[in-house]
């Protein structure tokens, strides 16, 4: 399994940015797989999460805001991120989630907001 996430930056307040998550191996569509982000000196965060049947979860600072989705024919997870706040500042990581013990995760992308 690898997960190679693309599309940070560094964005306005206001602004919208799309992340993607380019992802191989043993992934089904019915497989979990969500963002989470981890900013300076905090602990990391779920951010957004896909399960199957396309049930979706978001942290309730993204509400609204942010949209997680999947295109299962290039393997590739975005998060839309819209109305972006300097809160939002942090390293986004892709993440797969088999089970609690079995998980795999990205690199990471840097995504920062500031006027």
């Amino acid at each position: 399994v690898e997960l190679v996430e693309s599309g940070g930056g560094l964005v306005q307040p206001g602004e919208s940015l799309r992340l993607s998550c380019a992802y191989s191996g043993r992934i089904f569509s019915s497989s979990t797989m969500a963002w989470h982000r981890q900013a300076p000196g905090k602990q990391r965060e779920l951010v957004a999460s896909l399960r199957s049947f396309g049930r979706t979860n978001y942290a309730e600072s993204v509400k609204g805001r942010f949209t997680i989705s999947r295109d299962t024919a290039n393997n590739v997870i975005y998060l839309e991120m819209g109305s972006l706040k300097p809160e939002d500042t942090a390293v986004y990581y892709c993440a797969v989630h088999f089970s609690d013990t079995n998980e795999y995760w990205g690199q990471g992308t840097q995504v920062t907001v500031s006027s």
